[in-house]
């Protein structure tokens, strides 16, 4: 049975109204105080007893991570406190449950435990979604996930449709603020928008540094048409210095992000995914184990030479059980982290270094997929012609800095 006839099969036990399925649902346990110092904007929402969404319709756009430190699932804990009128939750990719693999969703259905209507946000357009908020009557489009901080990573933007779909209907948005895992660093080329798609709507670098509030400040105030009716945000509280360590349990914010390591390292072996080599998908560690039939333990032995700060690889030998070579032994490295990794120096000397030492393994994936992951065809064209790394991440420290001072009137932690 496929994920949709799962969860649907599941949802014909619960009454088809929201409302009556209320008083069929066992409530979530209440979300005790477990002394973590970082609260996140769903807890101090919680915590003000529902406040900002009480008297409206509420949508709720969120997937596995909208969750108080309890655990339990903000949409869950909304629905089970009686006095929020959640009337639909939206899904991005992956879903709301998190059931999907990469490129994927739930579809449409009714929530199990909550007997609401839950709409496919991903992949759709501002009007499509527009129109899914009318359906549904929303007076105030809440947004709560956890993103890691990568500008090809999608739930970012389904934030900026949504917000769009917002303007169109005349809702207000909130934010539900989280720590951005991977602290403030600003890394990476600039997006061009020629090359705008589904992993990169607008001109923002690779690594942006940013939670999803300071992003939705910048997304209202530079990029939309108009400012919305209202946007807010609610603040992580506690969160001292835009640290990556915040000591919040990790809850994966896709099948493929299992750890904080991976997050780390995501925006700069995310580009992977638009080579022939498998960027670990069907393995334990994806995005940390990287490699492909042919290649052997002279990767690790180059890319250790080149002494970048922060992480040590390890020869390694893996056999995918889907996506790229599945059931096929690979060779490649797998990246431990050691402290403070500059991810896309990291993954740019590992691309250089792959292409150098296996021109017959080495190849972009046909579709140039790595231009859209990068934000141009700056990226491939420097590593096909022979540029070393060190000169194609010079090549946009300029974007670098420009960037990092457009954002600055958008921040909200120091």
């Amino acid at each position: 049975m496929s994920r949709r006839g799962v969860l649907t099969a599941a949802a014909l036990a619960v009454p088809a109204a929201g409302v009556a399925a209320s008083s069929a649902c066992a409530a979530p346990p209440q979300s005790p105080d477990l002394g973590f110092e970082v609260r996140t904007g769903a807890d101090v929402l919680a915590g003000r007893n529902w406040e900002d969404v009480r008297g409206r319709r509420i949508g709720v756009v969120t997937n596995p991570t909208g969750v108080l430190s309890s655990l339990t699932h903000v949409v869950d804990a909304m629905h089970a406190s009686g006095s929020v009128n959640v009337v639909a939750v939206f899904g991005p990719e992956h879903g709301f449950r998190g059931t999907s693999q990469a490129g994927g969703s739930e579809g449409d259905y009714r929530d199990p435990r909550t007997g609401l209507p839950v709409y496919d946000a991903y992949g759709a357009d501002a009007a499509k979604l527009a129109g899914m908020l009318r359906k549904a009557g929303v007076e105030q489009v809440v947004f709560d996930i956890a993103d890691v901080g990568a500008r090809f990573y999608t739930y970012i933007w389904t934030m900026y449709t949504a917000m769009q779909a917002a303007q169109q209907v005349g809702a207000s948005f909130l934010v539900l603020d989280r720590p951005n895992p991977i602290g403030s660093q600003v890394a990476g080329p600039r997006l061009d928008p020629r090359f705008a798609s589904g992993v990169g709507l607008l001109p923002i670098v690779q690594q942006h540094g940013m939670t999803v509030g300071e992003l939705a400040r910048m997304f209202d105030r530079v990029y939309l048409p108009e400012p919305l009716p209202q946007l807010n945000v609610v603040r992580v509280e506690g969160w001292k210095g835009r640290t990556a360590s915040t000591g919040l349990p990790w809850v994966p914010p896709s099948p493929n992000m299992p750890t904080p390591d991976t997050a780390a390292l995501y925006p700069g072996t995310g580009l992977f995914e638009g080579t022939v080599l498998s960027e670990g998908r069907g393995t334990t560690r994806p995005f940390e184990i990287i490699g492909a039939p042919g290649i052997d333990w002279r990767w690790a032995e180059e890319l250790n030479n080149a002494g970048l700060p922060g992480v040590r690889f390890r020869e390694t030998y893996f056999v995918p059980t889907f996506s790229k070579h599945a059931d096929v032994t690979c060779g490649g490295v797998q990246v431990h982290l050691l402290g403070e990794v500059d991810a896309i120096r990291t993954a740019v000397t590992m691309l250089v270094t792959a292409r150098r030492l296996y021109p017959q393994v080495f190849g972009w994936r046909p579709d140039n997929m790595i231009d859209k992951l990068s934000g141009s065809d700056r990226l491939r064209t420097m590593v096909d012609r022979g540029a070393d790394a060190a000169e194609i991440v010079d090549s946009w420290q300029d974007e670098v800095e420009d960037f990092r001072r457009q954002r600055e009137p958008h921040m909200l932690y120091r």
